[in-house]
């Protein structure tokens, strides 16, 4: 939490996130809405039939030159399903050219074209992460649709073979709470380093109907822009605007202000416990 005393200083002065603790230096993008997967749980909204809502490479250069003089170091790319862009290829490699950059993904469209374009831009710099639920088809169909598993492992297998940086991300659920361990050795086994091994809780928001409540109040700012502006934290539903902080993505700086001031409005101590979610 920031210092109560920041509130007044240096106001008239350009936001720099480095030196904002409390603002994280994650800058996450959603790069589109629509999905080829309809996952119950899905905070996003994302379906085969939810309006793109696209950010161009244009905006999305603009966004990384602002975040850059704020002093973000790490871009998170996510969606919808990004991998359904035709441009998320050149969208991907001038970020990861700039930052440490992960795509967030189902994994289950990398073949044919899709794979050769990504071949062509895979660098250091640039990590995937995959979505997975389960060491088991049924766990992980679930709440994703039949079939989902064996493409999502497929696809995983593929990456891996192919050199990428892959980590997973699970969502904990009531299909698959009693068999996290199960899945963190079934991932461990597919080459997933266990510090990239990510398992986060069930929210009720979006599409969800159960999980925990979150919202400004308990979870830790993660600046997020989608096309409809700028978000406290990724974690957000379209049909729930309680996370705007801008309707404008540009200046970049002026919605970090906005988080900021909300941050330091808030006594130490008062608020509820702040949790971040990967």
């Amino acid at each position: 939490m920031a210092n109560n005393g920041s509130s007044t200083q240096n106001q008239d002065k350009k936001i720099d996130c480095s030196q904002l603790p409390s603002v994280s230096k994650k800058l996450w993008i959603y790069t589109n809405f629509d999905c080829n997967l309809w996952c119950t749980y899905c905070v996003a909204e994302s379906c085969p039939t939810t309006a793109r809502r696209a950010l161009s490479f244009e905006v999305i250069q603009q966004l990384l030159d602002e975040a850059e003089s704020l002093g973000f170091e790490r871009l998170f790319f996510t969606g919808g399903e990004p991998f359904i862009l035709d441009d998320i290829y050149e969208k991907l490699a001038h970020a990861s050219n700039r930052f440490p950059t992960t795509v967030l993904t189902n994994a289950m469209l990398f073949h044919g074209k899709r794979l050769q374009k990504l071949l062509s831009i895979a660098n250091d710099n640039l990590s995937i992460q995959v979505s997975l639920d389960g060491a088991q088809p049924e766990l992980h169909d679930a709440y994703r649709g039949e079939g989902t598993w064996a493409k999502t492992v497929s696809g995983i297998k593929q990456l891996k073979a192919d050199g990428f940086h892959v980590c997973i991300s699970t969502t904990e659920t009531q299909a698959n709470k009693t068999q996290i361990d199960e899945l963190r050795a079934f991932v461990h086994d597919l080459g997933i380093a266990d510090q990239d091994h990510f398992v986060r809780p069930l929210t009720r928001r979006g599409f969800s109907e159960e999980g925990f409540e979150v919202g400004v109040d308990n979870l830790k700012p993660e600046v997020t822009v989608s096309s409809d502006g700028v978000y406290w934290h990724p974690l957000i539903s379209p049909s729930d605007g309680d996370m705007l902080v801008s309707k404008h993505i540009f200046p970049l700086a002026k919605a970090v202000e906005c988080i900021q001031k909300r941050l330091v409005s808030q006594q130490d101590g008062m608020g509820a416990e702040r949790t971040e979610v990967q």
